[in-house]
């Protein structure tokens, strides 16, 4: 299931020992709403190796300036509280499959 998250829930989704990918993106984006499938089909197969967040930047505008997000969609993945990784734009599943595996494989 992706988590919805906001200034208040964030530090906390992100400060796991697990791998989150956090998605920061807006309704009026049309490949921010093109990923929304992917991701869900995501946080739905890889639930044992990934937990899917997602930030809505119009509302919680003091996340994105914090992580420098220009442009959207962009996927961070988090370890720890810390970002290991940033993907620009929408990609194809398979995409995302690789990154994961390559940041769980550490």
């Amino acid at each position: 299931m992706v988590k919805h998250l906001t200034k208040e829930t964030f530090h906390e989704a992100i400060n796991q020992d697990k791998l989150v990918m956090v998605d920061f993106w807006a309704e009026w984006c049309g490949p921010c709403r093109m990923l929304g499938p992917v991701l869900d089909d995501i946080a739905s197969t890889l639930a044992d190796k990934v937990s899917v967040c997602k930030v809505n930047t119009d509302l919680e505008q003091e996340l994105a300036v914090r992580y420098n997000i220009s442009s959207i969609p962009c996927v961070i993945y988090f370890r720890n509280g810390e970002p290991l990784r940033a993907s620009l734009g929408f990609k194809p599943k398979e995409n995302f499959v690789k990154e994961i595996e390559e940041l769980t494989a550490k």
